[in-house]
């Protein structure tokens, strides 16, 4: 169900080809569901070669869901899980207008605003190895 709530979504990506690509096979995905049994968000994770580092992509929340602090918990549940598996870093290309929510939810900038698919985007990465005292 994850592709339908990201092409409901298809009016914040210009360039439709990035949905579903080669890598679709290798990523980690994430759906939330709502009480109906509904898809309400989704994302992917896609490991680096020696599953140390994990890129998060497609993260879309249907606009009827939107506000209710959905996508803050589906990406938690990412990064439980990703740290879960070892992960230690996780990194990702924000839309600029989505920016503050990464950094809301501990992200960092990394380097310059640069575009892709016709969007501003920044990397943004947040350490998941956990600070035990």
């Amino acid at each position: 169900l994850h592709p339908r709530v990201r092409r409901q979504r298809q009016m914040c990506i210009r360039d439709s080809s990035i949905e579903i690509d080669a890598n679709e096979a290798y990523c980690i995905h994430f759906v939330l569901y709502d009480d109906k049994d509904k898809a309400a968000a989704t994302v992917r994770l896609l490991p680096n070669k020696d599953l140390t580092q994990l890129i998060l992509q497609r993260m879309a929340v249907l606009e009827a869901y939107q506000g209710q602090g959905l996508g803050s918990i589906l990406l938690k549940e990412a990064e439980d899980f990703a740290q879960e598996q070892g992960f230690q870093t996780i990194s990702l290309h924000a839309q600029l207008r989505a920016l503050k929510f990464y950094l809301n939810n501990g992200y960092q900038e990394v380097g310059k605003i640069f575009e892709e698919a016709g969007i501003q985007h920044i990397t943004v990465e947040k350490s998941l190895i956990s600070k035990k005292a």
